[in-house]
This record gives structure tokens, sequence and C-alpha cells, in this order.
């Protein structure tokens, strides 16, 4: 149970003193976590940890494929290294710092690895697409602050994700269309199973105002 639920309250509650939380902003791709934690690291100095960043790597053996559309399916939890996310969130947690790697989602590998810190009393932004498959985790070794799935209605999200993916050449054209129609059509079931998972469902302005208070 995050923080904000033990206090009856949409509002997140302010972080203690002497230890570090963390913020976990789920929510499908393209609802604008990123862009909310980066608006939120301007604001205050907190660091942003992108859970994407722990993509399994396009050949290894545990990744799922999609039938549909014949590739590997990134919306999948199971392209997604829990474990070694939330032993990196733990390591910044306790001692102030850890080592992230840095995923190419163009050449579907990790390229490079980049240092996070955090200060005594920060918040810690951990954003990504599976971020609510981490919550109870986090929740049950007392890291949890709070846990938002970030979201919008899905045409909005469509237009955000595909300009992005487009923009970034994350992969070939025909390919972001197909998958950014698969995703709007399934978009409330990814909201109804992340809310499922402990986060709660929000606008990113209202997640943005609730925390800066």
């Amino acid at each position: 149970m995050s923080e904000a639920e033990r206090t009856g309250s949409d509002t997140p509650a302010s972080p203690g003193p002497d230890r570090r939380r963390v913020v976990v902003l789920a929510g499908p791709s393209g609802a604008g976590k990123s862009r909310l934690a980066q608006r939120l690291h301007a604001a205050r100095g907190w660091p942003v940890f992108r859970l994407d960043d722990f993509y399994r790597d396009e050949d290894d053996p545990a990744m799922p494929r999609q039938a549909e559309l014949g590739i590997v399916d990134w919306d999948h939890p199971d392209s997604w290294d829990a474990d070694r996310a939330v032993a990196a969130l733990r390591e910044l947690v306790d001692t102030g710092r850890t080592t992230l790697p840095v995923y190419d989602l163009a050449t579907s590998r990790a390229r490079g690895r980049h240092e996070v810190t955090a200060r005594p009393d920060d918040l810690v932004l951990a954003e990504g697409i599976f971020a609510a498959e981490v919550v109870a985790r986090l929740d049950a070794e007392g890291m949890l602050h709070s846990a938002w799935c970030v979201h919008h209605r899905p045409a909005v999200t469509f237009a955000r994700r595909l300009a992005r993916d487009l923009r970034e050449r994350r992969k070939p054209p025909l390919v972001l269309v197909r998958r950014g129609w698969r995703l709007m059509r399934d978009e409330p079931g990814i909201i109804a199973r992340q809310t499922t998972l402990g986060a709660t469902g929000s606008r990113a302005s209202a997640v943005e105002r609730g925390l800066l208070g």
C-alpha cells in the first residue's frame, strides 16, 4: 500500500526527511510519464530513474514474441528485467547512487551506462511503461512513496506516441503505426491492469500538483 493510500488521500504524502522514497510513474506508452518526470526534476532536482532502460536485448532468449506483428513484443512485461531494475532502485535508495544501463531503442540493446545520484531527502522518480509491475515489491521493502498510472484520452496518447517514435526513429514507420493502433485499442486494459497492480490513475497535471504541493 502506498503512502497516499495509507492516508486515504489522492494527494501524495510528503517524504520523510531521513530517507529516500520512490515515486512510481506508470502508464501507457506515450501518456506523458517522461515529460512529467522531467518537469518534476526541473522543479525539485529529484533524480529520474528510467525503468525502460532495463529492457532486455532483442536477442535475449527470454524475449516474448508478438504473433500479430511478427516481432518482439516490447509491450509485454517479460521483455523487461524487473529484478535488475528493483536491485538498482534499492541501491539508489540505500546508498544515494547507482549505475544504470542506457538502452538504445533503435538497435534494441543496451549501449553504455550512466550514474544516477540522489540526495538524502530526494524522491526518486521511477518512470516506465512497466513501472506498475514493481509497485508491490517496492511497497513490501518500504521504498514506495506513491504510485501513479498517468493516462490521457487514447487518441491523444496515440498521436503523441507516434510523433515521438517517428521523430526518434525507434522502429520502422509501418511497425510504429501498427503497434500504435494496437496499443490504442488495448489502452483501457493497460490502465486497468496497472491500477490493479497498485497505481492510482490520474492525469499528469494532477500528479504534478500533488507532488509539488
